[in-house]
């Protein structure tokens, strides 16, 4: 799935409320800054190792959203 392609899924699909875990260890308060801290970045570049972890973070908060519809 490309970066435009998942964030046009966030944008169509209703979000859960915060706060919420995404695991154990990353607890997300505020979902739209979430997602906007996490593409912004990605957007303008390709994926690296070092923008990874962000691709990742979304790539699980969509299962997770996904698990809850």
């Amino acid at each position: 799935m490309k970066i435009d392609e998942l964030e046009q899924w966030f944008k169509n699909v209703e979000l859960p409320t915060a706060p919420l875990y995404l695991n154990p260890a990353t607890k997300i308060n505020d979902v739209e800054l979430f997602l906007e801290s996490h593409f912004s970045p990605l957007r303008n570049e390709q994926i690296t190792t070092i923008s990874q972890p962000l691709l990742d973070r979304l790539l699980a908060f969509k299962l997770l959203v996904e698990s809850n519809l």
